[in-house]
């Protein structure tokens, strides 16, 4: 039997680990780990078009499946590629092993072709980011950075100059037990007990939701019935908490709706689970709030807390909810579901007047008919910018669809690539990009890899030829639009160009049919959506001084707009509301 190399090695390390696949671009740093992929079944080579999907891709992966992802880049250039999908990774605690190749030993530090420092460019995007320096030293270090991403939820970076790689393993190896899961987190009974006390002693309490609540939906609604508690929800806890939920009262933030705002302001106790909501400006800051985060570090960086609980949500509720003591009193729920309602019934006819004359189409109107189209378990992906207003107003979870996108990093171009790698998991899962034409075309050149391995992600593309979300920034700062227009091809007709199916629509009577030629078609697809660049109003009450990069703070309601069929969830919880 022949002897391994350094190369080998890594790549049975990564497969006994869980890795499926490495997302990345060749080059002759990485040759070695690309030979020895070419000769392992267990793990496949992706061949994308730019280090950045690679990233992105490999994210996306990790936050459907829940295991380790992986991704690589030649020296140089080809890893530098890959930060940005990797800032993203991290910040969606999505767990990710990304393979930063190097140049030669011999040659780091003395200026070298392609030289870059690994493991000084990659530290603040990574809980672990280390080279390897000797063949010796590999399996064990491998080992670490597999570890610190599962366990802490994020990225680790391992550097290897490629001579290291070709190098022959060294005799004896030892074969390393891996962490391939999270345990759960369990707070101490002192601080069950604290919590408990200020639940039973407020006579008003919130629960305010974000992605941390995956897997606790169950344990929210019974301590939200127990204690008749409206429960809102962050951006990235929509898909975890919304369904089947009759105490919903809505979204809190830049793309808020609903009575959420008022809910959290107007109890007495916040109770925040599962979420590090960055806009604090939206958070009271005269009630009593407590937080619950597996992540301690999270706890009180957005508010002031009267009680931090180090715990993931579903384990502190499971202890808590058999100890608070249950009440009758729905008043204040439901005074905030009736407001909750009142407050969609005002936008909700946002996109249903005379939408089949419109022209160019109301992108509200999109949004609501390829929610009504897609598939019960589908997954979505969203660009960063105008659509994100649309996938939070118009996609409706059902505890089976998954919503993936930028929502902590907020980079341009993640939907195409992240549809990459949540269409690479199953492919016979639909998987929808909803991709804006800025960050479409941005990353387009990823569309062939679409084509290459016959993927079949449906890109459906909001075409405004505007960057809107730039353009709404300056409206509100009282600044003109400028270097936000895009003049734009036919990009249905370069998606056939490229082998795929292509579809252009200009008129909203096509919408329908074309999404449903798109969805039956077997391989990859694309409708081009030419949109209503106007399609938002801003509140007259938003001033300049509420802008802050991409948020805009102090505003109960900050964008109008309608929400789909969320109205129909609020007017069914609404049966639950005693009539006077």
């Amino acid at each position: 039997m022949a002897k391994q190399n350094v190369a080998e090695q890594f790549v049975d390390i990564l497969a006994r680990a869980g890795v499926k696949r490495l997302y990345g671009v060749v080059g002759d740093s990485l040759n070695p780990v690309v030979d020895a992929i070419r000769r392992n079944s267990a793990i496949d080579w992706i061949h994308v078009r730019h280090e950045e999907t690679a990233a992105f891709a490999a994210g996306a992966e990790a936050q459907v499946t829940g295991s380790l992802a992986a991704c690589a880049g030649s020296c140089g250039p080809g890893n530098l590629h890959l930060i940005n999908g990797l800032y993203d990774a991290h910040r969606s605690m999505a767990p990710v092993l990304a393979l930063a190749s190097h140049i030669p030993s011999g040659e780091i530090g003395l200026g070298y072709f392609q030289e870059t420092h690994p493991e000084l460019l990659f530290q603040e995007c990574s809980h672990y980011n280390e080279m390897i320096s000797n063949p010796e030293q590999m399996p064990r270090l491998l080992q670490t950075a597999i570890q610190h991403a599962i366990g802490r939820g994020g990225v680790s970076v391992v550097a290897m100059p490629g001579d290291i790689a070709s190098k022959p393993a060294p005799e004896k190896s030892i074969e390393h037990a891996l962490v391939t899961e999270r345990p759960t987190v369990r707070p101490g009974d002192d601080e069950i007990d604290k919590l408990c006390r200020m639940v039973d002693e407020a006579k008003r309490v919130t629960l305010f939701c974000g992605s941390g609540t995956a897997g606790a939906h169950a344990e929210v609604m019974e301590f939200a019935e127990k204690i008749k508690s409206p429960v809102g929800h962050a951006l990235r806890g929509k898909e975890w908490i919304q369904y089947d939920n009759p105490y919903d009262v809505g979204m809190s933030g830049l793309l808020g709706y609903g009575a959420a705002y008022e809910a959290t302001h107007e109890c007495d106790l916040l109770v925040l689970l599962g979420t590090d909501f960055p806009y604090n400006a939206f958070l009271p800051d005269d009630v009593k709030i407590v937080q619950v985060d597996v992540r301690p570090e999270h706890l009180g960086r957005r508010s002031k807390l009267d009680l931090a609980v180090w715990g993931d949500v579903r384990e502190t509720l499971r202890c808590l909810n058999p100890r608070v003591k249950p009440r009758a009193d729905r008043t204040f729920l439901d005074r905030m579901l009736k407001k909750h309602a009142n407050a969609l019934e005002g936008v909700v006819k946002a996109y249903t007047r005379k939408v089949e004359k419109h022209v160019p189409i109301h992108p509200e109107y999109v949004a609501s008919v390829l929610d009504e189209m897609a598939d019960e378990d589908a997954v979505f992906t969203v660009d960063t910018g105008m659509n994100n207003v649309w996938a939070a107003r118009y996609l409706t979870p059902n505890g089976k669809r998954r919503v993936i996108g930028s929502f902590s990093h907020g980079s341009m171009a993640n939907a195409l690539p992240q549809a990459i790698g949540a269409q690479f998991t199953d492919r016979d899962r639909q998987v929808v990009a909803m991709s804006g034409d800025g960050g479409f075309s941005m990353l387009m050149g990823d569309f062939l890899t679409l084509v290459q391995y016959d993927l079949p992600v449906k890109v459906v593309l909001f075409n405004n030829s505007s960057l809107g979300m730039v353009e709404l920034e300056m409206l509100v700062a009282g600044l003109p639009s400028y270097g936000t227009t895009n003049k734009n091809p036919d990009f249905a007709a370069i998606a056939r160009a490229a082998g795929a199916f292509g579809v252009r629509v200009e008129k909203p009577k096509q919408l329908q049919s074309a999404l449903k030629d798109a969805f039956k078609h077997k391989g990859p697809a694309l409708v081009d959506v030419v949109t209503d660049p106007n399609a938002l109003s801003i509140p007259p009450k938003i001033s300049a001084e509420m802008v802050t990069g991409f948020a805009l703070s102090a505003s109960k309601i900050v964008l109008d707009g309608g929400v789909g069929r969320m109205l129909q969830m609020a007017r069914s919880n609404l049966r639950n509301v005693p009539r006077p």
